[in-house]
């Protein structure tokens, strides 16, 4: 069971627990890069707001930027596990004796091209509500820096939420369910900072805490982090590559600027009761899932 990949007598909670803050020790360090370039003087010209004074930076270089930290995330979350818990890597990833390659490869497709798609016909239908943007030279920048830094970036979220902390969570209170809700609640939290949140308010966090619920059941359905992982690379990559907003946490040199006014509603009532059930219906019938109460309700 995935869930058991580590035993709390090897292991006990406070090991979660350092470790998680050891993972926002990197992910902090991460960011002495960003400040390089935010210093003082371009905060002070930027009427005392650091968030201006990076959107007045390249936007390849803001979204290198941005992601570095994760990297340094990423290389403190695989020091924990291998030198604080003494376990695999591998065993954060999935149950099975290797990490599925194929089942990341399926998922990232499918999810990348529903996401094409919808956006493809959204131009195509409302294209009033979009600019092209597109600029050969700093595309392929973008492509170039997404490709590398993006799917770094949502393994570290995957790894640490799904994979980790869920974990760790669930093998404490001997529930799954509690791991689940536990992290996803967390794992919504965490973006209360982002740009979206100020445009579409507190009710974006619904969406974020969704997502999370909906990645952690296809991770104990599956027994693994490899859907989650396909699934969250594509959605932040292709969404990079292909649209932008003002109102973004990732501003690319991407092909489209959304002018649009957001809504909140109809991105979230598409995905949360559209999309995420049919993803989930295609992959239990794919992989012959079964048992989802008891799954979350065994006790550890």
């Amino acid at each position: 069971m995935f869930l058991k990949q580590d035993t709390l007598n090897t292991n006990p909670f406070w090991k979660y627990l350092l470790g998680s803050f050891i993972v926002i020790i990197f992910s902090i360090l991460g960011q002495l890069p960003l400040s390089l370039f935010i210093t003082a003087d371009a905060i002070s010209e930027a009427g005392g707001d650091p968030m201006i004074a990076l959107r007045n930076l390249d936007k390849n270089l803001q979204l290198f930027l941005i992601l570095i930290p994760f990297v340094f995330g990423f290389l403190g979350l695989y020091l924990v596990i291998k030198k604080l818990h003494n376990r695999n890597f591998v065993s954060i990833t999935t149950s099975r004796s290797k990490v599925d390659w194929r089942r990341i490869i399926h998922s990232f497709i499918l999810w990348g091209s529903i996401t094409i798609t919808f956006i493809s016909a959204d131009f195509f239908i409302n294209s009033e509500d979009y600019q092209i943007n597109f600029k050969f030279e700093k595309f392929f920048i973008l492509l170039i820096i997404g490709f590398i830094l993006i799917p770094i970036q949502t393994s570290l979220e995957e790894l640490l939420f799904r994979g980790y902390l869920f974990q760790g969570f669930s093998l404490y209170f001997k529930r799954p369910w509690i791991g689940l809700f536990l992290t996803s609640f967390i794992f919504g939290c965490l973006h209360i900072f982002n740009p979206e949140v100020q445009k579409l308010g507190l009710g974006i966090l619904i969406y974020y805490i969704g997502t999370g619920l909906f990645l952690g059941i296809i991770t104990l359905m599956d027994q693994g982090i490899e859907l989650a992982l396909g699934f969250h690379a594509a959605n932040n990559l292709i969404t990079a590559l292909l649209v932008t907003s003002s109102w973004t946490a990732f501003q690319t040199e991407s092909i489209l600027i959304d002018i649009s006014d957001p809504s909140l509603v109809g991105e979230t009532i598409i995905s949360m009761l559209i999309l995420y059930p049919l993803f989930y219906i295609y992959m239990y019938k794919k992989y012959k899932w079964s048992d989802l109460k008891n799954k979350l309700l065994v006790k550890i």
